[in-house]
């Protein structure tokens, strides 16, 4: 120690002066490394965020432009820059374990990062990357009755001396208004799963739940599970209504169904069965009126879908029986009545003594449907789905979906991240 105090050669300041611009680069390398490994963990973030935005889009059966708007908002809102980077979404996923899946959305983020110490050996920036995918989980929860509009008050309604049991299954409303779901009558019956509301519910001591407590307000939108099928092409002659206690429809679609148009509504007097196949209801109304006991008139639809086109009506009045199958294969599997999504201010009703079997769903997604009356439909797996749905007068709804094979209406629907 004293030989080296002793020293006055400099040595220790040589070595010091020597050693110091790799001290300071090792430094400002760690540092830089550091801010790197923080920028991607900021950038990893926003990738986890824009996905789950983008799988509550999916979820709520969003086209693709509407699910990379809200998810890019959400990844830009995290701090996320555009300017200095890429945005990728793939729906369903491009790689990974999700590869394919309609359920899953997976995002893509990349920052160029600038160089500090680094540019020293280059000066091309770093690239940094983050991936997410969330994934709409699968739900044993799926509904009967589901209003579509997203504004209208009491877009679901149990009125009047109604009874309504739905074994197994929901109802759903997708209005944000306060009364979304209203069931203020206290004479008015309604046996269900549970009630989802994306507003609030108004609702009385005659609603008994099986799955919920109460009915679950502020929900997520539930997702239309038909919103895919497309319309059927009506470009295919008129025909009159023929004095046939049988139909059957000979003119192929271009998506090989089977169809029949008939032009200026359709009135069943008579018991009526149909073939397989589409029965385009072109104007008019589609209508069943026995005047008389059940036996006089009835329909019987063995595989079939009526679609309605423009403002034609599904009104079901008077005494008639109700026997109908939806198609089980084909582009309309499950749906018994198709409402065209160009009808403004229509209502469809059902209304009168008409006991039923249906197997099938009730489709008008830009109209308003009614039960009222005495209508009575009381066997099968009924799915009514419309712009408004409303029970009232006497109305009498029985349905059990539990061995339905119509399309499910998917309520209480999570997002998970899954990578």
């Amino acid at each position: 120690m004293l030989a080296l105090r002793a020293d006055q050669g400099g040595g220790v300041a040589i070595m010091a002066a020597l050693l110091m611009p790799v001290l300071v680069l090792g430094l400002g390398l760690g540092a830089e490394t550091g801010f790197q490994y923080m920028t991607q963990r900021n950038l990893q973030n926003a990738a986890d965020l824009a996905a789950h935005a983008g799988g509550v889009r999916l979820r709520a059966g969003d086209t693709k432009a509407a699910i990379d708007a809200a998810a890019l908002h959400i990844a830009t809102a995290s701090g996320f820059e555009p300017a200095k980077g890429s945005f990728t979404l793939n729906t369903p996923p491009t790689t990974g374990p999700n590869t394919g899946s309609a359920r899953s959305v997976e995002v893509l983020l990349t920052r160029n990062q600038p160089r500090f110490f680094t540019a020293l050996i280059t000066i091309d920036p770093v690239l940094i990357g983050a991936r997410a995918v969330a994934t709409v989980a699968p739900t044993t929860s799926a509904a009967c009755v589901l209003a579509l509009s997203p504004t209208a008050h009491q877009a679901v309604s149990i009125s009047g001396s109604t009874d309504v049991s739905l074994l197994g299954c929901d109802v759903a409303s997708n209005s944000n208004a306060n009364d979304s779901f209203w069931m203020e009558n206290s004479s008015a019956h309604l046996e269900t799963n549970c009630v989802f509301s994306v507003g609030g519910a108004i609702s009385s001591s005659n609603l008994h739940l099986a799955g919920c407590a109460a009915p679950m307000e502020y929900q997520p939108v539930v997702r239309d599970p038909y919103a895919d099928v497309p319309e059927p092409s009506a470009a295919i002659p008129c025909e009159l209504f023929p004095n046939l206690a049988i139909l059957t429809p000979i003119i192929s679609l271009l998506n090989g169904v089977k169809a029949m148009r008939i032009c200026g509504g359709l009135d069943i007097k008579k018991q009526v069965t149909f073939k397989p196949g589409v029965y385009i209801i072109d104007g008019g109304d589609l209508t069943l009126n026995g005047n008389g006991t059940a036996t006089d008139a009835g329909l019987t639809v063995q595989g079939a879908t009526f679609f309605l086109k423009g403002n034609a009506r599904l009104k079901l009045t008077g005494n008639g029986s109700l026997n109908l199958q939806a198609p089980t294969t084909g582009p309309y599997a499950g749906i018994l009545i198709f409402g065209s999504r160009s009808q403004t201010g229509v209502t469809h009703s059902i209304q009168g003594n008409t006991g039923s079997t249906t197997q099938g769903a009730i489709y008008v997604p830009t109209s308003a449907i009614s039960f009222s009356g005495n209508s009575s439909t009381t066997n099968g797996c009924t799915q009514i789905i419309g712009l408004t749905v409303e029970f009232t007068g006497n109305s009498t709804l029985r349905s059990n979906c539990t061995l339905g094979n119509a399309r499910p209406i998917e309520t209480n629907v999570l997002v998970r991240i899954t990578e």
